[in-house]
């Protein structure tokens, strides 16, 4: 599986000598990646702090590989030298039996955003996803009312995000998925860590009766995105009582959230979060300090939107 890292797309990551203490190389393993804004996230941080730092994509579709193969991908960035991995849709569950130990975060979870090679050679799977949205929502929806909080999304991103909204200190979260299986057991598993009825699982015919009475909803699906465009639910289910943040952050502005806005939503666009948890990764990438207020300047300006007031 080593090979599949010769492919052009990836570039040639022996040009990166990890004899040289400052040098990084990292990646991200996920499906359609291609317009993530992760490597230009890390790299420009990397740079202004004097780092010889790569980030390189590696899309299970470019090498025609199913994401049955994150271990095997996994396995071979370690073995080229990789200092540590993100992990993105769908990856983030599959990858657990593949790794060594998990951070308590990401072992609460049942996900994992990002992967660091220790000296040792143990791949430790952890998950920025949680601090990344709970950062992003105080910074962008300080005020927002918690009492009865619908999720759209149950898989790793959702998992993340319902855990970050009850530490917010959402009174209930009600996690709907075309899975009902999938949204219960991530139900159930909110429950344990939070106590009983703080979450519920539910199907998407409810969607109409709890977004009536729901004070915010919290999109964690890829409906969006560059390669899965449209909207995740009718929009004639919105209404301007509602709060709405977004997960998927290129594009900024997704369908979802310019229809929010015009009916008067309050609204958080995706790119907080992926700033604080690219940040976060970074950290455990390098051991440094990442400057946040920089990264969120940057992704601004990649993804051409203009900088959100403080």
């Amino acid at each position: 599986m080593a090979d599949v890292f010769k492919d052009p797309s990836l570039g040639d990551p022996s040009f990166v000598d990890s004899s040289f203490v400052d040098s990084y190389l990292v990646g991200l393993i996920g499906s359609g990646i291609g317009p993530s804004l992760s490597p230009a996230l890390h790299e420009r941080e990397a740079d202004r702090q004097g780092l010889r730092y790569l980030y390189r994509l590696i899309d299970i579709d470019v090498l025609g590989v199913g994401p049955e193969a994150v271990g095997e991908l996994v396995r071979a960035a370690r073995d080229l030298g990789f200092d540590g991995l993100n992990i993105t849709h769908p990856c983030k569950q599959l990858v657990i039996e593949h790794l060594d130990g998990l951070a308590p975060q990401a072992e609460a979870l049942g996900a994992v955003n990002t992967v660091v090679f220790e000296a040792d050679g143990r791949a430790i799977g952890h998950n920025t996803d949680v601090t990344g949205f709970a950062a992003s929502f105080a910074r962008g929806l300080p005020d927002a009312p918690m009492e009865r909080v619908v999720q759209v999304g149950a898989g790793g991103a959702g998992a993340a995000v319902a855990h970050a909204t009850l530490t917010l200190g959402a009174e209930r979260v009600t996690v709907v998925d075309a899975l009902p299986e999938r949204a219960t057991a991530l139900a159930d598993s909110l429950n344990r860590h939070f106590g009983p009825g703080r979450a519920a699982g539910a199907t998407p015919d409810r969607l109409p009766e709890l977004l009536a009475d729901a004070d915010g909803i919290v999109h964690a699906t890829p409906t969006g995105m560059a390669a899965h465009p449209g909207l995740p639910f009718p929009a004639r289910l919105l209404h301007s009582a509602l709060w709405v943040a977004e997960v998927v952050y290129r594009p900024l502005e997704t369908q979802l959230l310019s229809t929010a806005r015009a009916l008067g939503c309050a609204t958080l666009d995706g790119g907080g979060m992926a700033v604080f948890q690219a940040a976060d990764a970074f950290r455990l990438f390098t051991g440094r300090e990442p400057d946040s207020a920089r990264m969120l300047a940057d992704i601004a300006e990649l993804a051409g939107a203009v900088p959100a007031p403080k």
